[in-house]
Order: C-alpha cells, then sequence, then structure tokens
C-alpha cells in the first residue's frame, strides 16, 4: 500500500513502503553466526553428557536397575549421542562458514538442511527426556530409587542434560528458521549491507 507524499518544512517526504525488509551489517551478520556456533556447542555438549552419564549408569550386581533394562533410559541415551553427533557437524560447518565465508552445501541445501535436521533432532530430544521422565517418576513410585539412588540421580541428572540440549537445540532451531525466512524473502539467507 502506498501512501500519499506529505509536506514537512518545505520538503516533499515519501514514506518508503513498509514491508519486511531484513538486512544485516557484515559485524552483525558475524556475531549471528557466532550465536549460532555457540548454541550448537552447547547442545553438543549437554547432548554428549546426557548419552554418557546414562550409558555410564551401571551398578555391579544382578539384582541392581541397569539402564539398557529400560526403553526409556535406552531411548535417552541413544537421542543423546545422535543429537552429539549432529552437533557436532553443525559446529563444524558453523565455523568452515565463518572461516571461509560459504556453506558447506549449497544455501539452499543449507538452509533447509539446518531448519529441518534443528527440528527434528530438538524433538527427539524433547521427547526423549519426556520418556525418561516418565519412567524416573515412575521408578521413584515403586522404591527403586530407595534401594539404588544412585542410580535414580544420575538418570535424573542425564535426561536434565538432555532437556538442557533440547533448549540450546531449540535457540539454534529459531536462528535457522530466521534464516529460512530470510532466503525466501530475499533469495539468500541475509541481506548484507556494508
Amino acid at each position: 500500500m502506498m501512501r500519499s507524499p506529505q509536506v514537512r518544512n518545505g520538503v516533499v517526504e515519501t514514506p518508503s513502503p513498509s514491508h519486511f525488509h531484513p538486512s544485516v551489517s557484515v559485524h552483525k551478520l558475524r556475531r549471528f553466526n557466532i550465536l549460532i556456533v555457540v548454541f550448537r556447542f552447547a547442545s553438543f555438549c549437554f547432548s554428549l553428557a546426557s548419552a554418557i552419564f546414562m550409558f555410564t549408569n551401571s551398578r555391579r550386581g544382578s539384582d541392581l536397575p541397569q539402564w539398557h533394562h529400560f526403553d526409556a533410559f535406552r531411548f535417552v541415551a541413544v537421542a543423546g549421542a545422535i543429537v552429539a553427533l549432529y552437533s557436532l557437524f553443525e559446529v563444524g560447518a558453523s565455523v568452515w562458514e565463518i572461516s571461509r565465508g560459504a556453506t558447506v552445501f549449497p544455501e539452499v541445501v543449507q538452509v533447509w538442511f539446518d531448519f529441518g535436521h534443528d527440528q527434528v533432532f530438538a524433538y527427539l530430544l524433547l521427547s526423549a527426556g519426556s520418556a525418561g521422565t516418565s519412567l524416573a517418576r515412575t521408578l521413584k513410585e515403586i522404591d527403586t530409587c530407595t534401594v539404588s539412588n544412585a542410580f535414580c540421580v544420575q538418570s535424573n541428572i542425564s535426561i536434565a542434560f538432555g532437556f538442557a540440549g533440547f533448549m540450546f537445540l531449540g535457540f539454534s532451531s529459531l536462528l535457522s528458521g530466521f534464516r529460512v525466512v530470510s532466503f525466501i524473502i530475499n533469495g539468500s539467507r541475509f541481506n548484507v549491507q556494508n
């Protein structure tokens, strides 16, 4: 919608059309990319910690619970490991982009790859954490945690790390979503102004 020109102080001013125009400076683009690296690295650290805490959650003795005896805990461990590998790849891809000024894949593929995989793996962590939380509550109610408190504490720590990994991957997903919108509107992830 075009507005009519207005006269102020003897000067004719034509208002610019109001539409979404995401343009950033090179400095802001660098900060944006560094922020993505930070979120992805945090996601890597928390997901890896979640997997390690669950994989090492075994106690000696045949009557004590083992993490691999429970489907939900296996889900937490494997989801953490998968997301840690994905996040490590994305950290490398982001560092490559910052240092080389180009994406690993062609830009259109990279934009959709990042956004789609961020979404899938974030929800993978969320569903694993939800399943693990439900099982942890059940074990507490049936007094398994009274018999083996260390097992339950380590399981809860693993689940908490998984939720933290989900949170940082969710932040990454928001930023990669911004890139998708910019790509759809401008034909590029960013409209850079010097």
